[in-house]
């Protein structure tokens, strides 16, 4: 488990579903004050960033699933000159952009942990 104990790991998934680092130690019955203390541990803050990049990773997959949607939508639209289309193309037009940011987004990451790596190695 990557040196975090269960209750550390059982607080990385609170701290990602919950509002507030007040909230996600509520409902895990520890205080916040503990849960502060462990956002400075090392282990504990490598796994946690390593479950929000999954976390973020995951809804980057979504935005890019609906990118065929919106690519219909812009499709059905181009073709129906009866169609109203400022407001359905805006929304299409902005989950294209959210889905290329993603993907940009993604690639840096790859980028900078193969820097990190070959930096380790120097």
């Amino acid at each position: 488990m990557n040196g975090i104990s269960r209750k550390q790991d059982t607080a990385i998934g609170a701290l990602l579903s919950q509002p507030t680092i007040l909230a996600a130690a509520e409902s895990l019955g520890v205080g916040e004050s503990t849960l502060r203390r462990w956002l400075k541990d090392g282990d504990f803050l490598t796994a946690y960033r390593a479950a929000r990049r999954e976390a973020v990773s995951q809804a980057v997959g979504h935005l890019q699933g609906a990118c065929s949607v919106a690519v219909l939508a812009l499709t059905d639209i181009s073709q129906d000159v009866n169609c109203p289309a400022s407001a359905r193309v805006s929304a299409a037009r902005t989950v294209l952009e959210l889905a290329l940011k993603g993907v940009e987004l993604e690639d840096l990451t790859v980028r900078v942990e193969e820097l990190e790596s070959q930096v380790v190695r120097v």
